[in-house]
């Protein structure tokens, strides 16, 4: 279904749901679904996911609006360098992946509910097989671990060398200790962007490495303000968007003064489709500061059921407005 929608006093937006099957299960999820709006500057994603309330979906539309009608401060470089995403899979299949990928840097899951140590240990050496010695692994536990694993799993892991592990378990205060007994760099990531306010939490002993996701922080602005007020090295990374959100993220990847890590923004990889027919996929390890355009709408439009559900759920956030 397609039709205008209203953000507030600003102009009508024309909204189409879309829906996609993932190659393989990533985040807990088999399918992505999400909102894309278009207005005068251009087109925006909506796709908080579904256990992000209104309260927090605000950010996410924020992002959807200033992406389709303020546009993107102009980018301070031509392409982004980005890592390939490894989910949790076998070894075989990982190493493949990265072979695949034309990266030199890769983002290693670990900690899937029912896997055991071993797997992530072997996965991890597959990943470093196919990237050769010269190459970077990151690890992203989402937030799995209490400290004790996390400082027994890191160390282990780090046999293959890494270059940070992210968001090893869920609070400060865990990752704070953590950081203290591994000599493995911490990047901060579900506890700046799930922050009532992440400008103002205390990453001094917790983290290295700021991760900087663009929808949930609010758009490319608002996560440039993150980036400038906590004064650590950043990494721009996804929420597993379409290539339109996907372009949200490369503008702040492009728009940010220094960038010295691999950003996360390949994800669109992991989906069977996209909306788009030219996808915002890396060539030799880099995406290119480009708008995508979904020219392939009608292909992966949501059921009636989903598109309603999404319609619903947008009309609630916009009636609580854009935070400011």
């Amino acid at each position: 279904m397609v039709d205008a929608l209203s953000a507030g006093a600003g102009p009508a937006l024309e909204a189409h749901v879309y829906r996609v099957p993932l190659r393989t299960r990533f985040r807990g999820i088999d399918v992505r679904d999400g909102v894309l709006v278009r207005g005068p500057a251009g087109w925006g994603e909506f796709s908080p996911f579904w256990d992000y309330d209104i309260a927090e979906s605000r950010r996410w539309w924020a992002c959807a609006h200033e992406a389709a009608v303020l546009g993107w401060p102009d980018p301070l470089r031509a392409s982004v360098p980005v890592n390939v995403t490894v989910p949790a899979v076998g070894p075989e299949r990982a190493h493949a992946i990265v072979t695949a990928s034309g990266c030199r840097t890769a983002k290693v899951k670990v900690a899937e509910p029912g896997q055991s140590p071993a797997e992530d240990l072997a996965r991890a050496e597959a990943v470093r097989d196919a990237l050769g010695p010269a190459g970077a692994i990151r690890v992203d536990a989402n937030a799995a671990w209490d400290v004790d694993t996390a400082v027994a799993r890191l160390r282990e892991l780090d046999r293959v060398g890494l270059e940070y592990a992210e968001q090893p378990c869920p609070t400060l205060a865990d990752l704070a200790a953590v950081r203290r007994r591994v000599d493995v760099r911490i990047a901060a990531d579900e506890v700046v962007r799930r922050a009532a306010d992440p400008r103002r939490i205390d990453l001094t002993a917790a983290a290295d490495v700021v991760v900087l996701k663009v929808q949930p922080l609010g758009g490319v602005r608002a996560a440039l303000e993150v980036a400038e007020a906590h004064g650590l090295p950043c990494v721009v990374s996804s929420a597993l968007e379409s290539s339109v959100g996907i372009a949200a993220g490369v503008a702040l990847a492009a728009a940010l003064p220094e960038l010295p890590f691999a950003c996360g923004l390949a994800t669109v990889a992991l989906f069977t489709a996209d909306v788009a027919s030219a996808p915002l996929l890396p060539v030799d390890g880099a995406l290119p500061v480009v708008r995508a355009v979904p020219d392939r709408l009608a292909e992966v439009r949501a059921d009636a059921d989903t598109d309603r559900r999404w319609r619903e759920r947008l009309a609630a956030v916009l009636a609580a407005g854009v935070p400011t």
